[in-house]
């Protein structure tokens, strides 16, 4: 069981300058706290009233702090991506570290998000196997060619000097599982509860079986730990009555060390391999002291 985080990189009521001091902060503490992977989400075209930053940028500034021996990563929403600049992307950052880079996969959706980037909805699933098929043949040296994006003999340099981690994100729909089976590593949302993520782990290791491939289950869980257990879910519990980012409480993970290393074992139980933890919408003394004592549960979890 490895488990990393998953940086915030949405904020309001501070400055752009301020969230990269922010999201810096984080990054150091998760490097001091021997977090297994650190990781970067991918939106766009928010508006003006809020930043999100963009993960290739602050991925690179990041891995100056991240030890070269451990994984880093970055989400790409495919359909919003061009496949040369995606494959550069992926082959310039792997080159960064001595681990292999995570690259995490979605489908994206959002119609302001799509219609900003110029890109279909309606298409999204069936361009994302597309772009996918592409980037994958950049990055073993193939030279593409797709008339309809506009590409002709393209080829990319530098390549990963080892292969990168595929997590491919997906819902229940058969054509995301085997998009999944098929690719990589099942990366699972983290709005599903406990009873949802055992059952698409099942239908995801039954696919690769049918496959031959090699299965792998990462989950992601929103996170709040403090050294008083009653606190910390009680800061949940507060989010969560808020609607916060409109998941149940039961898909929220808070508590002390033992207690969210016992929840992580359940998840454990139920087929995940990997947990990539998001530090909830607190306040950043509170957000540090969760890093913290998650590389406590990393301790306990490996004795």
């Amino acid at each position: 069981m490895r488990i990393g985080l998953s940086g915030t990189s949405h904020y309001s009521g501070i400055s752009g300058t301020e969230a990269i001091d922010t999201m810096l902060e984080r990054a150091r503490a998760a490097a001091a706290a021997d977090l297994d992977h650190l990781s970067y989400g991918d939106k766009h075209a928010i508006g003006l009233q809020s930043h999100y930053v963009q993960g290739i940028a602050f991925l690179g500034r990041a891995m100056g702090v991240w030890p070269r021996d451990r994984s880093a990563g970055l989400l790409f929403l495919v359909p919003l991506w061009h496949p040369v600049l995606m494959a550069e992307v992926i082959g310039t950052l792997a080159s960064m570290s001595d681990a292999p880079l995570i690259v995490q996969t979605g489908i994206g959706g959002g119609a302001q998000q799509f219609g900003a980037m110029g890109a279909s909805l309606r298409t999204r699933g069936s361009e994302t196997d597309r772009r996918l098929d592409l980037v994958q043949k950049l990055l073993a040296g193939e030279v593409v060619t797709d008339h309809a994006l506009g590409i002709d003999g393209a080829s990319i340099s530098p390549r990963p000097a080892r292969p990168v981690e595929w997590w491919i994100g997906s819902g229940e729909a058969p054509a995301a599982m085997e998009r999944a089976a098929r690719r990589g590593a099942l990366y699972l949302s983290p709005s599903w509860e406990p009873e949802q993520v055992g059952r698409l782990a099942v239908q995801y290791r039954r696919r690769c079986e049918e496959l031959g491939t090699s299965p792998r289950v990462i989950c992601r869980r929103d996170v709040v730990l403090d050294d008083d257990r009653a606190r910390a879910e009680g800061l949940m519990d507060e989010l969560a009555a808020g609607g916060y980012r409109g998941m149940s409480r039961a898909a929220l993970l808070a508590g002390d060390v033992e207690s969210v290393a016992e929840r992580i074992r359940e998840l454990a139980g139920l087929g995940v391999d990997d947990v990539v933890a998001r530090v909830a919408s607190v306040p950043q003394p509170q957000a540090i002291r969760s890093i913290e004592l998650l590389g406590a549960v990393r301790s306990l979890l490996r004795k």
